[in-house]
C-alpha cells in the first residue's frame, strides 16, 4: 500500500511540474515575475490542465501580485465552480471560505468580492458567520456602496431560521441609512406578529411630517392601518395610548371618521370594556357630520347591542333552574343579583332603534345648522312630546343665522307661536310673536310675514280691535331725518323699513274695509299712494271699494291717479276697468266725456295694445253714438294696429258695415283693404283671402265680371306653388261662370305669374353674380395693374350685359304680365275685360279695354288658339257702343275714367310690377 501511495504522489508531482511547453512562460516569469499579462496568458494557455495545476498557477501569480483584482476574481470564480453540486458542509466549502478571507485581506474595498463571499455564506446557512461578515463588509466599504450590501442583507434576514430579534435590530440599523423604507420594516413586523413594535413604528411615521410613502399610501390610509392594528391586537400594544392615537386621527381626518370611531369602540370591546365601547359609539353618533359615517357607526352599534343581547340569552338558556334553598322563606330573591340583565339590554336596543330618526336629523343639522326645513322636520319627529318640541324650537331660533339660512327663518318663529296657539296658550304665542318682531332678519318681507301671522292669529280668536291696533302700530313710520339717501335707508334695519311694506298695507286696507269706516279705508289707500308703493291691483281694489260705496266720481278719480302713476303694459288693466266702469255708469249720457277718455287711452296705448280699445270705442258709438263714427273708428283701427291684427279688424268692420250701410260700404272696405299702400297694407295671405271673399260676394250678387277682375287682381300676390287654394278657387269660379275664352285667359295669367315670380328669383341671382364679378374685377386690378384692370372691367361689363339680356328674354312676357293691385279700378259691371294686351305679355287696364301693342316673346307653353277665327268673328260683328251710366261705378267712376287712358293703364301695370317686386 505504501508503494502504491508513493507512486500516486509521484504522478501528482509530475502533473505539477512544468512541461516543455511551459518553459517559455517560466523563463519570462523568472525574468519578470510581476508581469500580469504574462501570468494571465500562462493561465489561459493551461485551460486543459488539471484543477490543481491551474490553482497552483493562480497561487503563484497571486503571491507575486496580491493586489490584482482580475487574478483574484478569476481565481475565486473558478474555485466556486469547483464546489458546485457539493454539500454545504463539504471541506471544499471551508477551503473556499479561507480563500475568500485571504482575498479580502487585499480586496476589502471591492464590493463584488464581498457580495460573492456573502452569497456563498448565505447558501451555507452559517447565520452568525454570515452576519459578522455582513458587518465587516459594511465597515470596510464606503457608504456609497452600502445599498448593494443591504439588498443582500435584507434578503438574508427574511430567510427561515433568522431570529426575529436579530432581524429587528438589523432593520433598525438599515432605517438609519434608508428611513424611507420604514414601510418594509412595518410589513416585516406584521408578518412576524410583532404588532406592538409595528404599531409604534407606524405611529412614529404618522407623526413625521416629512415621511412620504414609497407605496403611494396617504396619511389617511396609514391612520386606518394603525387603527386596525391597535384595535385588533389590544394586548400587544399595551404601552401605547390607543385612545389618544385614534382620537387624533378623528380630529385630523374628517372624511371617514366613522371607521375610526368604530375602530376605537372595537378596541374597548376586545378588552371587554363594554360600557366604555358604548360611550364611544354614543360620542361618535353625536359628532359625525355625514350620513355615511353615521350609518357605519349606527350599524356597528346595533350589531354590538344585538351580540350582547344574544350572549345574555345564551347564558340564561345554559343555566339550570335552581330552586329555593332549604329554610328559604322565598323573600331572599329581593336581595340577590342573579345577573339577569336581559330586560335592560333589550330596552337599550329598542331605545337605540327608536332614536335613529332623531340621530340622523342631528347629523344633517350638523352639516348645515341653518337649514330651516330640517328644523321643521326635527320638530315633527317629537309629535306628542311638547317639551322636546319647545326645546327644539328654542334651539332652532337661536341657531339659525338669517344671513346663512337655507329657507325662511321667520317660519320658525311663526311655527313656534302657532304651537302655543294650538295648545290654547295665546298669551305665550303673543310673547313669541313679540320676540319674533324684534329678531334680526335679512329681508323686510320676512318681518312683514311675522306681523301678518300675528294679526291673523288675533283675527282667528276674534280680537279684531287688537289686530287693527297691531297693524296700525307697525305701519307708523319711525322718527328719522327728513332727507335720507337710498344707501342710507338700505343700511337701516328691517324693523325701521317695514312700514313701507305693501303686504302690511294691504292687510290694513282689508281690515279697514271690514272693520273701519269709509274715511279710514280711503286714508289707508291714500297712504299707499303717498308712499308710492301701489300696484295696479291696489288701484283697482281702491276703485272697486269706492264703487261699492256708490262714490263713482271718487272711483273715477282713483282711476285717473292710477293712470298717471303707471305706463303700459301695467296701465292696460286700469284703462280697461276705468272705461268699462264709466260706460256702465253713464252709458250715452256723457258721450263726449267717454269719447275723450277713449281718445286719451288710444293715444297712450302702443299699437299692440290698442285693438281692444278701438273695438270697445266702436261698440260705444254703435250703442250710444253714430254708426258713421263707428265706421271711422274701425278705419282708424286698421291703420293703427299691427299687420297681423288687421285681418280680424276687417272681419268686424265688414260685418258692421253690412249691417249699417249695405253692400256699397262693404265694397269700399274690401277695395281699400286690398289696395292699401304701405305702411297700412295687409300681408299677401290676407290679401288673397279677402280677394276670395270679395269675389264670392260679387258672385253672389251676380257681378261675375267684377268677381273675375278681383281674381285677376289677387293673382299678382299668389304664387302658383304656395297659393294653390287661390288658383283652385278661381278655377272653380271659371268652371261655374266662365267660358272657354275666360278659362284660357286665366291659364295665360297663371303662366305669366309663374314667369313673374321666376323673374324675381333670377334678379336676385343676377345681383349676386354682379357683386361677384365686381369683386373679381377689383382683385384683377390689384393683381395685374392698370392694363389688366381695364380688361377685367370690359369682361365684367360684357358678362353683366349678357346676363341682363338673358333675363330680359326670359321675363319679357312676365314683366307686366301679372296684373297689379291697381288694376282693380278698371272692372265694370258687365262685359269681359280684355286681357290680351301685348306689352310684355301683360294685361291692359281700362274700362274700354285700351291696349298697347308690342312685340311679344315666343312662349313655348302658350296654347295655340285660332286667331283668324277670332278676328274674323270680331270683324263680322257690328257691335254698338253705349256709354255706361256713372251710377254703375259709384265711387269708382273717377278711377274708371282714368282707366280709359292708355298711359294710365301702363302706369297701373308698372305699379303692379313694382309691388310684386
Amino acid at each position: 500500500m505504501a508503494i502504491v501511495a508513493s507512486a500516486a504522489q509521484m504522478r501528482g508531482m509530475e502533473d505539477l511540474l512544468p512541461d516543455q511547453a511551459d518553459l517559455l512562460y517560466e523563463e519570462e516569469l523568472a525574468r519578470n515575475p510581476y508581469n500580469l499579462k504574462m501570468w494571465i496568458r500562462y493561465i489561459q494557455a493551461r485551460t486543459e490542465a488539471s484543477p490543481k495545476r491551474r490553482h497552483l498557477l493562480y497561487e503563484r501569480a497571486l503571491r507575486a501580485l496580491p493586489g490584482s483584482y482580475k487574478l483574484w476574481y478569476a481565481y475565486l470564480k473558478e474555485r466556486r465552480l469547483a464546489v458546485r453540486g457539493l454539500r454545504p458542509d463539504h471541506a471544499a466549502y471551508e477551503a473556499l471560505n479561507n480563500t475568500y478571507e485571504r482575498a479580502l485581506v487585499s480586496m476589502h474595498k471591492m464590493p463584488r468580492i464581498w457580495l460573492d463571499y456573502l452569497g456563498l455564506l448565505v447558501d451555507q446557512k452559517l447565520v452568525t458567520r454570515t452576519r459578522r461578515t455582513f458587518d465587516r463588509a459594511l465597515a470596510s466599504l464606503p457608504i456609497t456602496q452600502h445599498d448593494r450590501i443591504w439588498q443582500l442583507y435584507l434578503k438574508f434576514i427574511h430567510t427561515p431560521g433568522i431570529p426575529v430579534e436579530t432581524a429587528v435590530r438589523l432593520y433598525r440599523r438599515y432605517l438609519k441609512l434608508e428611513p424611507a423604507h420604514a414601510e418594509e420594516y412595518v410589513a416585516y413586523l406584521k408578518a412576524k406578529g410583532h404588532w406592538g413594535e409595528a404599531a409604534r413604528k407606524l405611529a412614529e411615521l404618522l407623526n413625521d411630517d416629512t415621511f412620504r410613502s414609497l407605496e403611494g399610501k396617504s396619511k389617511h390610509a396609514l391612520w386606518l392601518e394603525l387603527c386596525d392594528m391597535v384595535t385588533k391586537h389590544p394586548r400587544e400594544v399595551e404601552g401605547m395610548r390607543v385612545d389618544a392615537i385614534i382620537r387624533g386621527g378623528i380630529r385630523r381626518f374628517t372624511d371617514e371618521v366613522g371607521r375610526l370611531w368604530t375602530s376605537l369602540a372595537d378596541y374597548y370591546i376586545r378588552r371587554s370594556m363594554f360600557e366604555k365601547a358604548r360611550d364611544v359609539y354614543e360620542e361618535g353618533l353625536c359628532s359625525v357630520i355625514t350620513v355615511h359615517d353615521f350609518s357605519l357607526i349606527y350599524d356597528a352599534y346595533t350589531q354590538f347591542e344585538e351580540s350582547l343581547l344574544s350572549a345574555s340569552m345564551e347564558q340564561l338558556a345554559g343555566d339550570e333552574e335552581v330552586g329555593p334553598e332549604e329554610g328559604d322563606d322565598g323573600t331572599d330573591f329581593l336581595l340577590r343579583d342573579d345577573g339577569n340583565d336581559l330586560d335592560l339590554r333589550l330596552a337599550r336596543l329598542e331605545h337605540l332603534m327608536n332614536r335613529r330618526p332623531e340621530l340622523l336629523s342631528s347629523v344633517i343639522l350638523r352639516q348645515n345648522p341653518h337649514n330651516v326645513a330640517e328644523w321643521h322636520k326635527r320638530v315633527r319627529l317629537f309629535d306628542g312630546k311638547p317639551t322636546k318640541q319647545i326645546l327644539t324650537y328654542t334651539e332652532a331660533v337661536r341657531t339659525v343665522d338669517p344671513d346663512k339660512a337655507t329657507g325662511k327663518p321667520h317660519s320658525l318663529w311663526c311655527a313656534f307661536a302657532k304651537f302655543y296657539e294650538r295648545h290654547e296658550d295665546v298669551p305665550n304665542a303673543r310673547i313669541i310673536f313679540q320676540k319674533a318682531t324684534e329678531a334680526r332678519y335679512k329681508y323686510v318681507d320676512d318681518l312683514a310675514q311675522v306681523w301678518c301671522e300675528w294679526v291673523e292669529m288675533e283675527l282667528r280668536h276674534s280680537n279684531f280691535k287688537r289686530a287693527l291696533d297691531i297693524v296700525t302700530r307697525v305701519l307708523t313710520p319711525p322718527v328719522r331725518p327728513a332727507r335720507m339717501t337710498v344707501e342710507e335707508e338700505r343700511a337701516l334695519s328691517v324693523q325701521e323699513r317695514v312700514y313701507r311694506n305693501l303686504k302690511l298695507h294691504l292687510m290694513r286696507t282689508d281690515l279697514e274695509e271690514s272693520l273701519g269706516t269709509r274715511e279710514s279705508t280711503c286714508a289707508a289707500y291714500d297712504r299707499i299712494l303717498e308712499l308710492r308703493i301701489a300696484t295696479p291691483q291696489v288701484i283697482l281694489n281702491y276703485a272697486h271699494f269706492l264703487t261699492e260705496q256708490k262714490a263713482f266720481e271718487d272711483a273715477f278719480k282713483v282711476y285717473e291717479r292710477g293712470i298717471a302713476l303707471f305706463k303700459y303694459p301695467h296701465v292696460k288693466d286700469i284703462w280697461s276697468a276705468y272705461l268699462a266702469a264709466f260706460v256702465e255708469r253713464y252709458g250715452g249720457k256723457k258721450l263726449e266725456r267717454a269719447r275723450d277718455l277713449y281718445e286719451q287711452a288710444i293715444k297712450d296705448a302702443p299699437p299692440e295694445e290698442c285693438k281692444s280699445l278701438y273695438l270697445d270705442y266702436a261698440r260705444l258709438e254703435e250703442t250710444h253714438g253714430l254708426a258713421r263714427h263707428a265706421m271711422d273708428i274701425y278705419a282708424r283701427a286698421l291703420a293703427a294696429v299691427p299687420k297681423d291684427q288687421r285681418k280680424s279688424i276687417i272681419d268686424i268692420y265688414v260685418s258692421r258695415a253690412s249691417d249699417f250701410f249695405g253692400i256699397a260700404k262693404v265694397r269700399e272696405i274690401y277695395e281699400s283693404a286690398i289696395e292699401a299702400e304701405p305702411p297700412n297694407e295687409l300681408s299677401d295671405d290676407d290679401v288673397r283671402e279677402l280677394c276670395v271673399r270679395y269675389a264670392a260676394l260679387e258672385t253672389k250678387l251676380g257681378e261675375v265680371d267684377r268677381a273675375r277682375a278681383i281674381y285677376v287682381h289677387g293673382s299678382a300676390v299668389s304664387h302658383p306653388d304656395r297659393a294653390a287654394d287661390y288658383w283652385a278657387a278661381w278655377r272653380a269660379f271659371e268652371v261655374r261662370h266662365g267660358n272657354e275664352d275666360t278659362f284660357k285667359e286665366m291659364m295665360r295669367i297663371l303662366r305669366s305669374v309663374k314667369v313673374s315670380f321666376s323673374h324675381m328669383q333670377i334678379n336676385s341671382i343676377v345681383d349676386a353674380a354682379r357683386i361677384t364679378s365686381k369683386a373679381e374685377a377689383e382683385a384683377g386690378i390689384a393683381a395685374a395693374g392698370a392694363g389688366g384692370a381695364k380688361r377685367s372691367r370690359e369682361d365684367g361689363d360684357a358678362m353683366a350685359e349678357l346676363e341682363a339680356q338673358a333675363v330680359a328674354a326670359m321675363g319679357l312676357g312676365a314683366a307686366g304680365g301679372a296684373t297689379g293691385r291697381a288694376a282693380l279700378s278698371g272692372f265694370v259691371s258687365a262685359g269681359v275685360i280684355q286681357q290680351g294686351g301685348e306689352k310684355d305679355g301683360g294685361t291692359g287696364a281700362g274700362a274700354g279695354g285700351a291696349q298697347r301693342k308690342a312685340p311679344a316673346a315666343a312662349n313655348p307653353e302658350e296654347i295655340d288658339l285660332d286667331a283668324d277665327d277670332d278676328e274674323g268673328g270680331a270683324a263680322d260683328m257690328d257691335v254698338a257702343e253705349k256709354a255706361v251710366p256713372a251710377g254703375v261705378f259709384g265711387s269708382l267712376a273717377g278711377l274708371a275714367a282714368k282707366g280709359k287712358d292708355g298711359a294710365g293703364a301702363e302706369g297701373d301695370g308698372a305699379q303692379a310690377k313694382k309691388r310684386r317686386t
